[in-house]
């Protein structure tokens, strides 16, 4: 049974929400999965003023060195002009020590995110996630166009290669469809999967 870590970052709840539903498809696919959120380095003030959601039922990560425990790790986090947010960024970089053993090597990784538009920076996002992933030596899984949800102009929709995703709207006010939700279910399968056959 591969043990997976999604490991995500909040301002709003999207990303809270796809987090659950990466879950969800990584338990289908048989996996142990801890759902970790990283902590909020934003000062209070900032918070309160741009009403950041923080009630959750997920726990904080105890500490970066937890990585190590994971066979694959999925990270979530929204798009700050086009790239991961400081406060993912902040914790990643935390990760010197387990780049320098190879504690990460050989395991599975993979990410998603949210934007406010269509063209809000999902891909590059995403690419500022993984790229600390090929770094720590992992192999990514990203979303497969075996999910046929992301194809498509029908209807406004997130869904990359790279990874799931969704659209906030610049209000915050557009939640997570079922066609965003099923992406995040599908590529936490699937990277259930490739870490139990790597693991096994």
């Amino acid at each position: 049974m591969a043990k997976v870590l999604v490991l995500y970052y909040s301002s709003y709840g999207h990303i809270e929400q796809m987090a659950d539903a990466v879950a969800e498809g990584a338990r289908s696919a048989g996996a142990d999965v801890d759902i970790r959120r990283v902590p909020e380095t934003a000062p209070q003030a900032v918070v309160e003023a741009a009403h950041f959601k923080t009630d959750t039922a997920h726990a904080e990560i105890e500490s970066v060195d937890k990585l190590a425990e994971y066979d694959a790790i999925v990270i979530g986090a929204p798009t700050r002009f086009g790239r991961m947010p400081s406060q993912m960024a902040s914790f990643l970089d935390q990760a010197g020590g387990l780049w320098y053993s190879g504690a990460l090597v050989g395991k599975v990784g993979g990410a998603f995110t949210s934007t406010a538009s269509q063209h809000g920076g999902q891909e590059t996002t995403l690419f500022s996630i993984l790229t600390n992933l090929l770094h720590f030596g992992m192999t990514i899984v990203g979303l497969d166009y075996g999910y046929q949800g992301q194809m498509g102009v029908k209807e406004v929709h997130g869904g990359t290669p790279y990874g799931a995703s969704t659209l906030a709207d610049g209000d915050g006010s557009r939640q997570p469809s079922d066609v965003d939700l099923g992406g995040a279910r599908h590529q936490g399968k699937r990277i259930a999967e490739a870490a139990a056959k790597l693991a096994g």
